[in-house]
């Protein structure tokens, strides 16, 4: 057996997540069922982010396990006319035999886009959150500059998460605007469960107005979810890369 590591690209819009699921489509069973066929063997990959219902990505990382002669940077262009036109593999390698998507130190980088118009179209409602009430960026992007750091971040964490600590550690947190979308781009070692959704739906308050930019440091503090924003919707959220270190 030989271990291979596939970066995975993916609309993440008629799926169920990434994790298997018995009655519903999601990446994890789409891949399985591949490179079953492609390999006439059973396969169970180990996806490094375990994207929501909804959630898109560019560069997600999967392992797996196979005896196979193709050689591992051919392996994407074998393995693509299996899948769906909406999951694509972007590249593919062997790799040590202990080698662990979630078990190694890394870098996410996730993305989170809202299209801040007064009607909302049509083509970009599977990849954005319309937003159609005003935005002051500015102050989003001063908000987001509490972020970074190894902090407690218990008030960005989904209610009823099983995680042993609520700690992590966000390198980068900024807000731009490119035209009529507004992208909140979080960059860190770790994320809690609807942590970037959470993050975008308090920047979203923020930048509507509701509070000022410094009461993110004062809900990052007082570690209650009840603080925070509400969790912003799916659609919104690609998951860009992810580097290992």
């Amino acid at each position: 057996m030989k271990r291979y590591r596939l970066i995975v690209a993916y609309d993440g819009t008629d799926y169920s997540g990434w994790q298997l699921q018995d009655n519903a489509p999601t990446i994890e069973g789409e891949l399985n069922q591949a490179l079953e066929k492609l390999f006439k063997q059973e396969i169970q990959v180990i996806g490094a982010s375990r994207t929501d219902a909804g959630v898109h990505a560019c560069g997600n990382v999967a392992v797996f396990d196979a005896d196979t002669s193709i050689p591992g940077d051919r392996i994407k262009y074998a393995l693509n006319p299996l899948l769906p036109e909406d999951i694509r593999i972007m590249a593919s390698q062997q790799v040590a035999d202990d080698f662990h998507p979630r078990f190694c130190d890394t870098e996410k980088t996730y993305e989170y886009r809202i299209l801040n118009t007064k009607d909302p179209l049509p083509m970009m409602r599977f990849y954005t959150y319309w937003y159609s009430r005003p935005l002051d960026v500015e102050k989003m992007n001063e908000a987001a500059s509490y972020i970074p750091g190894e902090k407690d971040f218990k008030s960005f964490c989904a209610a009823g998460a099983q995680v042993k600590t609520t700690v992590r550690k966000v390198t980068c947190a900024q807000v731009t605007k490119d035209g009529d979308i507004i992208v909140i781009r979080v960059k860190g070692e770790g994320f809690l469960y609807n942590m970037v959704r959470i993050i975008a739906g308090t920047l979203i308050r923020i930048g509507e107005g509701r509070w000022e930019p410094e009461q993110i440091k004062t809900i990052i503090e007082g570690c209650d979810r009840t603080t925070a924003g509400p969790t912003a919707p799916p659609q919104g959220l690609t998951l860009m890369k992810i580097e290992y270190k």
